[in-house]
């Protein structure tokens, strides 16, 4: 057996250790060793064994009752030191508040990660608007203007495969039905190069959004503004744009991206669908 066939056979104990890490969710704070072992299919005995081996490195803690266990600050650090290894984390800071400054609005910088998006950094306004987002919250993509800018590299094909299920889940009145609907939003953003939508997402939040292209042409990211409100003033909708836009630019040359063919028409509002 070469070296390579060899790298490629799975270790059993550590993706069940992996597994279990991953079972914990926002929604799903605490599980016991019971309910682990029934969703992972595997011996009581071995799931022990493995919580008591995350236990020790800081991975999982007990509850205060001691009967679950939950996420343990070794998961937090360990996203964190991931963030601070995307060089784009770094490279987006400045340009964020920068952003931020001269607009007096929140900016944020995201990536995908599957059918989510993920907040990597983020630039706060100082405002009595107060968001719950903050570095490392996650949205589904399908229904965010966020979500649509990163998704807007994929095909149709690609969308379906993502998105197979005949219906997607609604968080919002404008979130689009099916595979096919999402495509016609993404293509809308990839034409345009940028997306304004009022109230999309949340009724009273507005969002100027741009994709950051990688060095091999992809998005690699999306860069935005949060407007609170349900509409964008008249008159500062070409300067967010412009601010949003530049900024997206900045950030892509950094990574190397050439922008020679970059769209630079009137900004559009991203059509509202009543259902």
């Amino acid at each position: 057996m070469s070296d390579s066939d060899t790298d490629r056979n799975p270790v059993p104990g550590l993706e069940r250790g992996l597994r279990i890490l991953s079972e914990f969710s926002r929604r799903e704070a605490t599980l016991t060793a019971p309910e682990l072992a029934r969703r992972l299919g595997a011996p009581r005995s071995t799931v022990f064994r493995l919580l008591v081996t995350l236990e020790n490195m800081g991975f999982v803690e007990r509850t205060d009752d001691g009967r679950a266990y939950r996420l343990g600050l070794a998961v937090l650090r360990l996203g964190f030191e991931y963030l601070a290894s995307l060089g784009i984390t770094e490279l987006g800071r400045p340009i964020l508040e920068r952003m931020r400054d001269d607009t007096g609005y929140a900016a944020n910088l995201v990536v995908r990660d599957g059918r989510h998006i993920v907040y990597i950094q983020r630039a706060a306004a100082s405002s009595p608007f107060a968001s719950s987002v903050a570095v490392g919250t996650r949205l589904p993509a399908h229904a965010t203007v966020l979500g649509h800018v990163l998704l807007s590299d994929l095909t149709l094909s690609q969308l379906r495969s993502l998105y197979p299920e005949p219906r997607l889940e609604g968080s919002g009145a404008h979130t689009p039905a099916n595979a096919d609907e999402l495509f016609e939003l993404v293509q809308q953003t990839r034409s345009r190069g940028y997306v304004l939508a009022e109230g999309f997402f949340e009724a009273h939040i507005s969002t100027v959004a741009a994709p950051v292209f990688g060095e091999n042409g992809h998005v690699v990211a999306a860069i935005g503004l949060t407007v609170p409100g349900a509409q964008i003033p008249e008159e500062q909708r070409p300067n967010l744009v412009a601010q949003v836009r530049g900024a997206a630019t900045h950030l892509s040359t950094l990574l190397n991206f050439s922008h020679d063919d970059q769209d630079t028409s009137e900004p559009a509002v991203l059509p509202i669908r009543k259902r």
